[in-house]
């Protein structure tokens, strides 16, 4: 789905046959200026182009200006101005809103984690635990607060997880017949439970081992035993609480499902003035 289909489905969804408040008290022609204000402080995510792209598919003649996407702001700060007929601001609010909310949230929330591994060579990823519609943006968002993005969907590459072995039979199997599927230049990632597994994928040699809820002893154990032979990533129940212990296990990667599923949304409002326009 296009960023600008996925806008227009929003505004649809929002707007059903129109804002029959907005239209009964305003003009079509009446000029406004409207503002979006930090109510708190966060980074930035989404003013620049997303809530643009809102107002404009309201209306392509409305003036916009947003902060750039990373930019650390507080409270009070004008983070976004859109210009235009009063009935079209008012019509782009609540989705633009929602959208700059929750990608601010991620940036966010994610800014904490990278920085609470800060100079450690690791890299935070996100996970595809990502509201329906919305990954595209709120991988995005991720990026934005310096993490980095795992698969985007079934497609990007193989992750074998613990329903694909119990099925299958075992990590060999489930790799070799991987093997003879799958083109050469697709890295494969195995998730592994205990030791034994982890010794099981550097015996297939993939590419990738995930250390599922593994304790902090255990993947150092990992560490010790794959010797760079594979990247290491740590997943399951990671917060801000644990992952810099979880980082200086020496593991490569670590993978947050709550950068996306349980970022909270950043507080911002909508100011509308219609003075002197």
């Amino acid at each position: 789905m296009t960023l600008r289909k996925a806008i227009f489905d929003f505004l649809s969804e929002d707007l059903g046959h129109g804002d029959i408040t907005s239209e009964a008290i305003f003009s079509s022609d009446q000029p406004g200026k409207a503002s979006f204000i930090a109510k708190e402080s966060f980074l930035a995510a989404g003013a620049e182009n997303i809530a643009s792209e809102v107002f404009r598919a309201c209306n392509p003649d409305i003036a916009c200006k947003g902060i750039k996407d990373g930019t650390r702001v507080s409270e009070g700060d004008i983070i976004f101005t859109a210009e235009g007929p009063v009935l079209d601001l008012l019509r782009a609010e609540r989705v633009a809103l929602n959208l700059v909310q929750r990608l601010c949230g991620i940036a966010t929330l994610t800014s904490r984690f990278v920085e609470k591994v800060i100079l450690l060579p690791v890299k935070i990823v996100d996970t595809r635990k990502t509201t329906p519609g919305l990954r595209m943006l709120e991988k995005y968002a991720v990026r934005v607060g310096g993490g980095h993005n795992h698969r985007f969907n079934l497609a990007d590459g193989v992750l074998v997880k613990d329903n694909h072995i119990a099925a299958f039979g075992s990590i060999p199997k489930a790799v070799n017949r991987i093997r003879e599927r799958v083109p050469h230049t697709i890295k494969i990632e195995v998730e592994a439970e205990n030791l034994q597994q982890v010794e099981a994928c550097l015996a297939a040699d993939v590419d990738i081992i995930m250390l599922d809820n593994m304790s902090l002893d255990m993947m150092r154990e990992s560490v010790r035993l794959v010797k760079g032979r594979a990247l290491l990533e740590a997943s399951g129940g990671i917060n801000l609480n644990t992952i810099r212990a979880v980082a200086e296990t020496g593991v490569n990667l670590i993978s947050v499902g709550a950068l996306t599923h349980s970022a909270p949304a950043c507080d911002i409002s909508m100011e509308l003035d219609t003075t002197g326009q």
